[in-house]
């Protein structure tokens, strides 16, 4: 019978805030995944505060076939320049991606005064699932 006790000692022995993978301080962090496909075509801007960010926009599908709804995601990208960036800006509308990034929520106020909120999404990781078959026509264009 007392095999049948060892397991919880165990799981009781260790601490619940103990994190096995990091040794440093655990902080509050709101991190969103999607798989969907690009909207549009990725644009490099200038920021307000004067550096370049890469702007795009996903859109990831739920519900029933014959009732489809799409959901619609701004993400900003601050790839420096460079490969990454590149790779970014030649991705075209109707990649399937992976994609991570770190999730918050801001407050501005819009063109009447009043106040709105917005999640902000900001690029950390992002993966070629599928590019768009090209339409018959494009192929010989590039």
């Amino acid at each position: 019978m007392s095999f049948l006790l060892a397991p919880s000692r165990r799981i009781a022995a260790a601490s619940p805030l103990t994190r096995a993978f990091s040794s440093t301080r655990p902080s509050q962090l709101a991190r969103l995944t999607l798989v969907g496909r690009l909207g549009t075509d990725p644009e490099l801007n200038d920021s307000s505060k004067g550096t370049k960010v890469i702007k795009y926009v996903i859109g990831t599908s739920y519900g029933p076939k014959d009732n489809r709804q799409t959901s619609w995601f701004r993400v900003a990208s601050f790839a420096p320049e460079g490969p990454q960036r590149d790779y970014i800006l030649g991705l075209q509308k109707g990649t399937l991606v992976y994609f991570e990034g770190d999730a918050t929520m801001r407050t501005y106020e819009d063109k009447d005064g009043q106040p709105q909120t917005a999640l902000s999404l900001v690029q950390t990781k992002i993966e070629v699932l599928k590019r768009p078959v090209p339409k018959s026509g494009e192929e010989g264009e590039q």
